[in-house]
């Protein structure tokens, strides 16, 4: 690696770090302010994919107002030429409405996850796209639950016979003569 190579993957970094910093501090402005003209956000648990500066800002508006106090742990750093790759962990508490009307729950969320950063030619973050287990934040905030316990088990119960109806329903759907795929 070349002395400039070295040089340049040090100012990505120092942008990638700037963005958590600013993410940490709920500072708006200064975490847009690290990302290039033509920025994409990628929350691909959701399939919540945002394109341009105003759909990234969306994204994180939306974010800060659900969970006031997010704060987020670096824990590992991953530099590759063209990437860098950071392994996180998120907290905050659930106290705004979130994904578009689910309700504040109270609750409150620690969850690893794993954020990939690319960039444009001037060295600005170009997209950010995350990975976490959808699952684990959805039982912390009390709307999902594993069939283990008790009331994973009731809930399995009340939704089963709704799921096995959906099947049949799909399945011999399906299997008339006049179905199109």
């Amino acid at each position: 690696m070349s002395e400039v190579d070295a040089a340049r993957l040090k100012a990505r970094l120092a942008v990638v770090e700037e963005h958590v910093k600013c993410e940490n501090r709920h500072d708006l402005a200064g975490l847009m302010a690290t990302f290039g003209a033509d920025a994409r956000y990628d929350d691909e648990p959701w399939q919540d994919h945002r394109l341009g500066l105003e759909g990234v800002r969306s994204y994180y508006t939306e974010l800060l107002a659900s969970l006031p106090d997010l704060t987020i742990e670096i824990r590992h750093r991953h530099v590759a030429s063209d990437a860098i790759v950071l392994e996180v962990t998120i907290r905050g508490t659930h106290l705004g409405i979130w994904r578009g009307g689910m309700p504040a729950t109270g609750r409150r969320v620690e969850f690893p996850l794993c954020g990939i950063f690319t960039f444009d030619a001037q060295d600005r973050l170009a997209g950010e796209r995350i990975y976490y287990d959808r699952g684990t934040v959805m039982r912390q905030l009390g709307l999902f639950h594993e069939p283990e316990g008790r009331l994973g088990r009731l809930v399995t119960a009340l939704s089963h016979p709704l799921t096995m109806a959906r099947a049949f329903l799909y399945s011999s759907d399906r299997s008339r003569p006049d179905h199109e795929d």
